[in-house]
């Protein structure tokens, strides 16, 4: 059980950290299906520098994961500019914004790793490979009974996603800021009668959402086969979606559907293993995550409350 347990907090938090960015996004009025593309891209960027710092400069090598989350959050922010500008400058279709962002992040990422393989490295592959992340134990609490499992070999990202995740509760929730995030989702006339630019307000969500995205992108690198390719993180960001919608756009609710995918996974996993079953059935485990959403979107979804200015372009001169 314990297996179980820490095997699906490493899926499941990288995943909440992605949510709590579209919801940032989402509560702004902006529609972000370009998770997945803010998180690959963050990913890329945030393991050729891990990889290039122990090229480099061998003797920050030991700090290559932290130099990894940094530059991963900068480089997946960038990218989330574009699908701003397109979406609030040209105020173009934000679902097609998003799946375009998503397809060509896959293409651009697998093209340039390949790339950057051969010409820099001298070795003909589509994979960055990284460090194994070395996990950690709180004493005392890791041999208790059952909830040791929470506490019990855990990636250091584990308490950086927590902290982050605190912190957005309190932004959103209790800041000025927050509130006009929010109330940009809801109603955007009101906000810009109140003096304040609702075009910077949903800018700055998306680029918050970018960032969000490209640390949980690199701690999925990290956790999931330490390696960084094209096709590693491809569904995730759907499924940060389908945990946002399940949480009602709140983050509370939201960590309690990550969890819930996380469990799926690593729980499914576990029953493979048990059952001792072929490889062609382990990968169709892949799925349980995708079929708890089915199911928690069929019960819960005609009760959600989304941003009621979501989606729309914002017209100043519509009232």
């Amino acid at each position: 059980m314990e297996t179980v347990i820490i095997d699906g907090l490493a899926f499941a938090l990288p995943l909440f950290i992605i949510a709590i960015g579209g919801i940032y996004s989402e509560r702004s009025g902006i529609t972000n299906l370009a998770l997945e593309g803010f998180m690959g891209m963050g990913a890329f960027i945030g393991a050729l520098a891990a990889i290039l710092t122990k090229e480099l400069i061998p003797a920050l090598a030991p700090i290559s994961f932290y130099i990894a989350i940094v530059f991963a959050m900068l480089g997946s922010m960038l990218y989330a500019m574009l699908h701003g500008v397109v979406c609030i400058k040209f105020k173009a279709n934000q679902v097609i914004s998003g799946v375009v962002m998503n397809i060509l992040a896959i293409a651009l990422t697998g093209f340039l790793t390949s790339q950057l393989n051969e010409v820099i490295f001298g070795k003909p592959s589509s994979k960055f490979v990284l460090d194994v992340l070395e996990r950690f134990s709180i004493p005392g609490l890791a041999q208790i009974p059952f909830i040791g499992g929470f506490f019990k070999d855990m990636y250091p990202f584990r308490l950086i996603i927590v902290v982050i995740a605190i912190i957005s509760w309190y932004v959103l929730s209790q800041t000025r800021y927050g509130m006009r995030l929010c109330a940009c989702g809801d109603n955007p006339h009101a906000v810009d009668a109140g003096g304040v630019d609702v075009a910077k307000i949903r800018f700055s969500a998306v680029m918050v959402s970018g960032a969000l995205a490209g640390l949980g992108g690199i701690c999925f690198a990290y956790s999931i086969s330490a390696n960084f390719s094209s096709s590693f993180y491809v569904g995730y960001g759907y499924l940060a979606i389908a945990a946002l919608i399940f949480g009602n756009w709140k983050i509370i609710p939201t960590l309690i559907a990550c969890i819930l995918f996380g469990f799926a996974r690593s729980g499914g996993y576990m029953i493979s293993g048990l059952l001792e079953l072929p490889s062609t059935f382990s990968d169709l485990i892949m799925t349980l995550p995708y079929i708890v959403t089915m199911i928690l979107l069929i019960f819960f979804s005609k009760n959600n409350n989304p941003p009621k200015s979501l989606g729309e372009v914002y017209d100043k001169g519509k009232r």
